[in-house]
This record gives structure tokens, C-alpha cells and sequence, in this order.
């Protein structure tokens, strides 16, 4: 029998290119120059083709944050300390967060999902607890997890996307909140990008140059313990990543295997992308990636992967907070392909050329 990664990953299906192509020529039909509004013609055709329908709705959109600890965070990588990811998960609970304003603007909803902080909430709306441990090992002295907690942390990611999708939601952006993060991402997108971890890794929270280049050296230091296999992506997360980054890998797939398109943010959400479309290549079809972050590892991840974000505001915050941006955007190109008259409708000559 297969495991529950495997089952979903084999049920991710292909785009249907006969709607791509019948909704590329109902935008080509509508009141203005072919082509004339750019990207947001793109995210329509694509979003549609995802969901499998000519005239699709983003009535139910939700962020869902993937909140976790870092083992690393212990070596000072962070500005902040760890007590803060637990603290900030009450501020996504109280609607008080970047992310809640911003899903708030985009009309959708915000869901925690607790992977592995080090702390026990009670049971809340708006929160999953699903914890795959009390946070990370730190993978300066050894590995960030076994094998079996990185798989656990995918299938966390499953878990959540099948429950959304199964409550009919038509949208789902990614965020994530964990102290000691970027860090880790930066290892994961060294290690799966083959790149050396002082082209990619960035200044996170703000650190100053010294603990800057401390980072990278427990970076270099970590990939040299551990040696992760560029190859085995689960390995990879399980040597050198996060908790947070298996479950939004894990939600792409989950969500792709539903034709549910997901919405990635920044850096760390890039990192989960990344896993994700090496274990499952098909999900590319139903992944739009927000934003480009100031983080400087995001333009050689988007480099690798060949993906083009949405937006370039030189964010940095995460969260789900670029997600919630773009979504907006995505619903915007969706409304011109049902909203906008024809020229038949409006009863305006069309070019002659």
C-alpha cells in the first residue's frame, strides 16, 4: 500500500488545456486590445485552468500560517528570540498581525496551523494543533529531524490542505512563522539549489554583519555534518530544514491533488515550493508565487525553479503577507474574465488587423 504522500502526489492530474485555450480566447473577445492587461489575463487563464472551469469563483480564500521552532535559533541567527514565535501566534489569533490586515483586505480568511512550537496552546478557532514536535534539533550539531518527523511534517500539510479544500475553499496562500527560519530555508535552497549557502542566505530579521556571517557559517557547517542529499528532498528537509517547510510542502500537494490553487509567499514558503515540485514536478501547474523578498536568496530560488513572482515590493515579513497581495491580484484577473463585456455585448467594432 502506498503512504499518504505518495497517494496524493499520484493524483495530481495535468491542467485541461482545452479550457486554457477557450478562456485565452474569451479574453482575446473582451472590450480591449489583445493582451492589453498584461499579467492579470495570465493569472486568469492559469487560475482557471487549475480549477478545471471556463468561469470560476475565489469566493472562500484563506493564508494558511505554519508556525515552528528552530533548533538553530539557539546559535543567535535571529534579531529576535524564540519566545517569539509562540507570542506572535497569539497575535495571528487576535487578528493583531501583517498577515491578518492583508487577508483582511483581500476578503480571506487566516488559519494557524502549530507544526512544532515550543509552547501548548489551547484549543482555539483559527488554530490546528498538529504538532510533529516542540520544535527543531539544531542542525549545527546534528540534524533539524528524523526522517520520519519530516515526512510527518509533509502529511501535517496534506491533512490541512484536504480540510480546506473539503470546506470549499477555491484559494489557499501560504505563511509560516518560526524564529531561526530563514535559516534554515537558506540551507534548503543551498543544499536542493546547489549553490554555496553564502549566495543565498540573507539578513532575516535584520541582523547585524557579525551575526550575518556566523549565519552562513553554521549554514556551511550544518550541509558539512549532515550531508543532505541534494536528490532526496525529504532528506534535505529532515537534515537541514523545518517543520513549518514540510507542511507547506506538503499543502501544495495536498491542495494541487485537489485542484486547488496555492498562492506561495516569500522565502521560507519557497523553500516548502521547492520540496514540493521536486517530489511532485505537476504541482508547477497550480502554484502562483507571490513576490519577490528582499531576502537574496528568493531571486536565485526563483532562478532555479524558473518561476516569475507576481509582485516586487521588497518585502521581508512573511507570514502569508505577500500571499494575501497577490491574491488579490489573481481574483482581479479572474472578475475581468467574467465581468468584462465583449465587444458583441458592448457593441464596439473590434481592431481590423
Amino acid at each position: 500500500m502506498k503512504d499518504i504522500i505518495s497517494r496524493k502526489i499520484d493524483e495530481i492530474e495535468e491542467i485541461d488545456k482545452e479550457i486554457v485555450c477557450h478562456v485565452q480566447r474569451s479574453l482575446d473577445n473582451l472590450t480591449k486590445p489583445k493582451g492589453s492587461l498584461g499579467r492579470l489575463e495570465e493569472f486568469a487563464v492559469r487560475y482557471c485552468g487549475a480549477r478545471g472551469e471556463e468561469k470560476p469563483s475565489i469566493d472562500k480564500k484563506m493564508i494558511v500560517t505554519f508556525a515552528a521552532d528552530h533548533g538553530i535559533a539557539e546559535e543567535g541567527v535571529s534579531a529576535y528570540p524564540r519566545e517569539v514565535t509562540a507570542q506572535m501566534v497569539f497575535n495571528f489569533l487576535k487578528g493583531g498581525a501583517g498577515v491578518n490586515v492583508l487577508a483582511r483586505h483581500a476578503n480571506a480568511e487566516v488559519l494557524v496551523v502549530d507544526i512544532g512550537v515550543d509552547y501548548d496552546f489551547k484549543k482555539e478557532k483559527g488554530l490546528i494543533i498538529n504538532k510533529v514536535n516542540r520544535g527543531t534539533g539544531n542542525f549545527a550539531k546534528g540534524s533539524a529531524m528524523s526522517r520520519e518527523e519530516a515526512l510527518a511534517s509533509i502529511e501535517c500539510g496534506i491533512s490541512v490542505a484536504d480540510r480546506l479544500c473539503s470546506e470549499g475553499y477555491q484559494i489557499i496562500g501560504t505563511g509560516e512563522m518560526g524564529i531561526g527560519n530563514t535559516t534554515a530555508s537558506s540551507a534548503v535552497i543551498s543544499v536542493l539549489g546547489e549553490v554555496h549557502p553564502g549566495e543565498v542566505t540573507g539578513r532575516g530579521t535584520g541582523i547585524e554583519e557579525k551575526a550575518y556571517q556566523k549565519k552562513i557559517k553554521l549554514i556551511e557547517k550544518g550541509i558539512g555534518i549532515n550531508k543532505p542529499d541534494p536528490s532526496d528532498p525529504v532528506d534535505v528537509l529532515s537534515k537541514v530544514g523545518g517543520f513549518e517547510i514540510g507542511g507547506i510542502a506538503g499543502l501544495i500537494i495536498g491542495a494541487s491533488a485537489r485542484r486547488v490553487p496555492v498562492v506561495v509567499d516569500g522565502f521560507i514558503s519557497g523553500a516548502g515550493a521547492m520540496i514540493a515540485l521536486k517530489l511532485a514536478p505537476k504541482v508547477r501547474e497550480y502554484l502562483f508565487f507571490s513576490h519577490l523578498s528582499e531576502e537574496k536568496g528568493h531571486r536565485i530560488l526563483f532562478d532555479a525553479i524558473g518561476e516569475k513572482p507576481i509582485l516586487d515590493l521588497s518585502l521581508r515579513l512573511g507570514e502569508g503577507t505577500g500571499a494575501a497581495l497577490a491574491i488579490s491580484l489573481i481574483e482581479a484577473g479572474v472578475k475581468v474574465l467574467k465581468e468584462m463585456a465583449t465587444f458583441e455585448e458592448a457593441d464596439v467594432s473590434q481592431s481590423n488587423q
